[in-house]
């Protein structure tokens, strides 16, 4: 069996990975001593592009344009990048086990990996209805959307069913994303989802109203309330229908399914604490094992902000979780220390014209502000939530960069509000003061 024996091993090849790394070249690590093991073909990229415009008809995102770290501004990490460093990236390789007690991997194809110091980026996989076993849940053209490969069959399929029909089953993020992207396509799109409104999780019914109506003005249809129960297939295997618990059968050429993700950590079950669904760490991404890290959507940690242990699937975080254990790292070797996260909870989503941001926690009571008519051309609008007489969370729609910096501040300042009507009549004026 061939061992190979790193300092530093990431476990993970996705945006956390690519992070870390430019961390670690900026701590001054050493050619040979850092290692990137992946079960991806390509070295980390900004996953986010996949469900953008990488979809686009005239495919404005392809690798090399959104290695990391582009995302949030920096250089392009191409694999070039990771040699001239002396970065090891080992690509196309499974890890199917780990033994923390030996500090040791063990890959699909038998090789064996020591490290000194291990951390694991491993990010969530999508939930898939055959988990469930949805009736013709295998068949040909029902996609998901989490890798580079995923995207590149959807891409496939986009072309080959030219004007077809697509059904997108989910309503959060991915369906709401999605959707627009094979809108833009020119196919007819439906979306299903069992909920009262679209992204329940974050819009409250207010917000959900504009999208909704938006979508539904640039021709999506929308069905609520049920969920997918079975697909019938042509006699290619392909996806012909998909049959809803409420009894309807709508057609489809394309199906993509967006309901949610699961961390990976079945590597590490019994070996590490857990919380949350997730690896529990401390504010430095420590895990219960000396040496061991976790990042990114693997990782629940303290939320210093509200007092809580959360886990957050972001690309945001995930980012700034691998850089915060980099120098958690290399200030523990250096007999230094550094400051314990301090997250301020950040989502975003952009679609057709649209681009939200939001700050803070969607806890309390929600008032909207803004012109949120589905129909209108400006469509500015937003919302602050309240709760125990103070704005913690705070959402805008068609923000500036110097607005969104101040919904930003407010939701960490937490300034206190007089009353809903006050805060509503005031909207954006209010985070402006702050």
């Amino acid at each position: 069996m061939a061992e190979k024996h790193f300092k530093y091993i990431i476990l993970g090849g996705g945006v956390a990975a690519g992070y870390a790394a430019r961390e670690f070249d900026k701590q001054g690590v050493k050619p040979g001593e850092l290692a990137i093991i992946s079960k991806e073909a390509v070295a980390p990229y900004e996953r986010p592009a996949l469900s953008k415009g990488y979809l686009f008809p005239e495919g404005t995102a392809r690798l090399p344009g959104f290695h990391v770290c582009v995302g949030s501004g920096g250089e392009r990490l191409a694999p070039e990048w990771y040699k001239e460093k002396g970065i090891e990236l080992i690509l196309s390789t499974e890890i199917v086990k780990a033994d923390l007690s030996s500090k040791s991997l063990s890959s699909a194809a038998g090789e064996l990996f020591k490290y000194d110091i291990l951390i694991i980026a491993t990010g969530s996989t999508v939930i898939r209805l055959t988990d469930f076993g949805v009736q013709g849940a295998d068949a040909k053209n029902i996609f998901y959307l989490r890798e580079i490969d995923d995207a590149d069959k959807l891409v496939e399929a986009i072309k080959a069913k030219k004007n077809g029909k697509a059904v997108i089953v989910g309503g959060g993020y991915i369906g709401l994303e999605l959707s627009a992207a094979l809108k833009i396509n020119n196919l007819d799109v439906t979306m299903v989802y069992p909920e009262p409104w679209c992204m329940p999780r974050l819009f409250t019914a207010d917000i959900a109203k504009f999208y909704e109506g938006y979508y539904a003005n640039k021709g999506i249809k929308i069905v609520k309330g049920t969920v997918a129960v079975g697909f019938s297939t042509n006699d290619n295997g392909e996806v012909k229908e998909v049959h809803l618990k409420d009894g309807r059968v709508l057609e489809a050429d394309i199906v993509v399914v967006g309901v949610g993700g699961r961390p990976l950590t079945a590597l590490f079950k019994g070996q590490l604490a857990e919380e949350k669904g997730g690896i529990k760490t401390d504010g430095f991404f420590k895990t219960s094992v000396p040496d061991v890290y976790a990042v990114g959507d693997t990782a629940t940690f303290p939320l210093k902000l509200y007092g809580e242990l959360r886990r957050v699937e972001h690309v945001d975080h995930a980012r700034k979780s691998a850089e915060q254990a980099v120098k958690a790292i290399k200030a523990n070797e250096e007999g230094k220390s550094v400051e314990e996260y301090d997250y301020l909870p950040y989502f975003y989503s952009r679609a057709f014209d649209l681009s939200w941001q939001f700050y803070g926690d969607n806890v309390g009571d929600a008032v909207t502000f803004g012109d949120s008519d589905p129909a209108s051309a400006q469509h500015k609008f937003g919302s602050y939530w309240i709760k125990d007489g103070k704005v913690v969370g705070a959402f805008l729609e068609s923000g500036t960069p110097e607005e969104n910096k101040a919904i930003a501040k407010v939701a960490r300042v937490q300034p206190p509000a007089e009353s809903l009507d006050q805060l509503s009549k005031e909207g954006l004026a209010f985070a402006s003061k702050i």
